[in-house]
């Protein structure tokens, strides 16, 4: 094995070259005249061992490699471990090779990477090293690498280093720190420094000091670290070891199971096994004589009282292994003490580790806290977007519209559509968004003055046409589309999201939506409050009639507030078919939200709207926080939740003023 000593050496080496001024082995391409050796004259002074790796061996072609400091080791040393190194047995030389015609092999040369030949398979021999010598190339190769001149290269060998912790990486490290002069990779350094050292060093007051720069390090490697140091072993004994790192004390009967603290001694050959149900079914069964057992009828032992008692019998008789109470496994257990112990023998470090541990679950407290409440910004803008709509028209028409998840379903097509023939999913986008608003506008136009229109005094006759109106599409699109589920694709700059650390991390395309929530909110404040067709639309939520009196015509704001309407849940449905599958059901998953949405936050509000949102998105993530497993659960809380909270507050949080409170 490669020990820390040479690793130490070959990280020596490389930073004196370094400082010298010569250029690092993974940038040279062209041998140094009169400094180095070939690559391929070095291997054959260790050709054997080369073409015949193992653990014992591996070592000295290392050593070999470093001292001749040949251009190309770094890549011929990647290559070895990846076995894509071959010998040419008539002659010992050693190539890389690509494929060739008829499943030949071109021989590539490991100096200046021409081609030389082209041959056989069966002409070549392919190096095949172990997972152990793998393991030492790729120890050595840290080395190269955390010097290696690429800020990148030298990023991926630390990220290497962490995915795969050991003690023989610390000395590299060192000294690859020692020299760093990017600052970025030098921070990187140090903690991964603070990581090997806690975990691997010898010293006790290295551990101890590097386990206290972990401290509220919520990252998943440090709590790896952290956990691996306190990991225990379930021990007993007569009395507590002396020396012994002690994590706590376990009682039987208390913090530990009666049953399983007897069945650990009797594993050990402590005490006699406890015969288990089976056991007792078993010996019952056995000794049955004369339709009678222990001199308790068959027919009698269908309950554990006479069960108990059968074997009793049997157990005085001398017929069976004797029952073992429970006061004989209080008395069994009570002659040892069990114990976890730790299986890091130092005390000193231990302690430290609990003491980070603990300082850490409390800031993944804080951590998680904002996660749920980032996820419950993330859905509320989705029910907003959604519900914003369904509020204009309900407000300002008192109409149910229970076609309106169908419009958020015709919005995600139209995006679809606009994808077929747009390729570019940003221009595609940018299209689709009007677009949507147009073709849904449109829609809800068309179905305010064919049939909403004529049915404003009646409103079970207005629900039940909606209803119908809602089934129609859902048939329609699927006719037009089938009912397979539809791709409308993000474009990559909404692809990936945004990580706060390990954690927290938010997908860039909620934050677009939620962005694109916030600027509906801000564009329907300033339509109703800084325009004449907003100045109109709040008369006619406030008093038709009197609206209607000072030459506002109603009929035409009922229609244009319906295609607003319409046209909002047209944008949603495109925003939500990014995030979601878009099929002619997809409105089933956001419809029922809807409607609690605006009764809870308050009918014609879109600050009441927004506050519904807010409330509902809140309370279904806190639920599924509780219960994560069942969502199905969470929904069913919430809307007994809103049941209760509608009772208490039937107009919801924002209420209309004026006369049409009333209503």
């Amino acid at each position: 094995m490669l020990r820390l000593p040479r690793l130490a050496a070959i990280a020596a080496c490389l930073i004196a070259l370094a400082c010298l001024g010569a250029p690092p082995l993974a940038a040279q391409t062209e041998p140094a005249t009169g400094s180095t050796s070939p690559l391929q004259d070095v291997l054959q002074q260790v050709q054997p061992q080369v073409a015949n790796p193992s653990r014992a061996t591996v070592a000295q072609v290392l050593s070999a490699l470093l001292q001749a400091d040949a251009p190309g080791t770094v890549e011929f040393l990647r290559a070895w471990a990846e076995r894509e190194v071959y010998e040419r047995p008539a002659d010992g030389l050693f190539f890389f090779a690509r494929d060739g015609a008829s499943r030949n092999l071109v021989l590539i040369d490991i100096d200046t990477g021409a081609d030389i030949a082209e041959v056989t398979s069966r002409e070549m021999n392919q190096i095949r090293p172990n997972a152990g010598v793998r393991r030492e190339i790729g120890a050595a190769l840290v080395s190269f690498e955390l010097l290696n001149p690429d800020p990148a290269r030298r990023l991926a060998a630390l990220e290497n280093i962490a995915r795969s912790p050991d003690s023989e990486q610390i000395e590299p490290l060192q000294a690859a720190f020692a020299v760093e002069e990017d600052s970025r990779i030098a921070a990187r350094m140090e903690r991964l420094l603070d990581l090997l050292n806690a975990r691997f060093a010898t010293e006790t007051a290295t551990r101890v000091d590097a386990i206290e720069g972990l401290n509220g390090d919520i990252s998943t490697e440090a709590r790896r670290i952290l956990n691996q140091i306190l990991q225990s072993r379930a021990e007993f004994a007569p009395e507590l070891p002396e020396g012994a790192n002690i994590a706590r004390i376990r009682t039987p009967g208390e913090d530990m199971d009666l049953a399983a603290a007897y069945a650990t001694l009797a594993e050990a050959g402590l005490v006699p096994a406890r015969p288990g149900r089976n056991a007792i079914r078993d010996a019952l069964r056995n000794n049955v004589v004369d339709g009678t057992v222990g001199g308790v009828p068959v027919h009698l032992l269908d309950s554990d009282e006479k069960r108990r008692e059968a074997y009793a019998a049997l157990e005085a008789a001398g017929m069976v292994a004797p029952l073992v109470t429970e006061a004989d496994m209080r008395a069994a257990v009570a002659e040892y003490v069990f114990f976890d112990a730790y299986l890091e023998p130092d005390p000193a470090v231990t302690a430290a580790a609990r003491a980070r541990l603990d300082s850490t679950r409390t800031a993944i407290s804080m951590w998680q806290f904002l996660s749920i409440s980032l996820d419950a910004l993330s859905l509320a803008s989705f029910f907003f977007l959604a519900a914003i709509g369904l509020a204009i028209t309900f407000g300002v028409m008192r109409v149910i519209n229970m076609a309106h998840g169908e419009f958020i379903m015709m919005g995600a097509y139209t995006g679809y559509v606009v994808q077929t023939v747009i390729p570019n999913y940003t221009t595609s986008l940018v299209v689709a968004l009007p677009l949507a608003f147009a073709v849904t506008f449109a829609a809800g136009v068309a179905m305010e003055r064919l049939i909403i229109r004529h049915l404003y005094t009646r409103p079970l006759e207005t629900l039940l046409a909606t209803f119908g109106i809602s089934i129609a599409l859902q048939q329609l699109a699927k006719n037009i589309f089938g009912t397979q589920a539809r791709p409308l694709t993000a474009p990559d700059w909404l692809a990936g999201a945004i990580q706060v650390n390990d954690l927290v991390s938010v997908a860039s395309i909620r934050v677009a939506i939620f962005a694109m929530a916030l600027g509906f909110l801000v564009l329907l404040l300033f339509i109703l409050n800084r325009t004449r067709l907003g100045l109109e639309v709040r008369a006619v939520t406030q008093n038709p009639g009197m609206a209607a009196s000072m030459g506002i015509n109603p009929d035409r704001i009922n229609m244009l507030t319906f295609g607003l309407g319409s046209g909002i849940a047209g944008v949603a449905g495109v925003a939500i078919g990014l995030v979601a599958q878009v099929t002619s059901e997809m409105c089933a998953n956001y419809i029922v939200q809807s409607f609690m949405t605006v009764v809870v936050g308050g009918v014609g509000s879109v600050f009441g709207t927004l506050a519904g949102a807010t409330l509902i998105g809140a309370l279904q993530k806190g639920i599924e926080w509780f219960n994560p497993a069942n969502t199905l659960a969470a929904q069913t809380y919430m809307v007994l939740f809103i049941i209760l909270f509608i009772q208490f507050r039937p107009k919801g949080i924002v209420a209309l003023k004026g006369r049409a409170a009333g209503d």
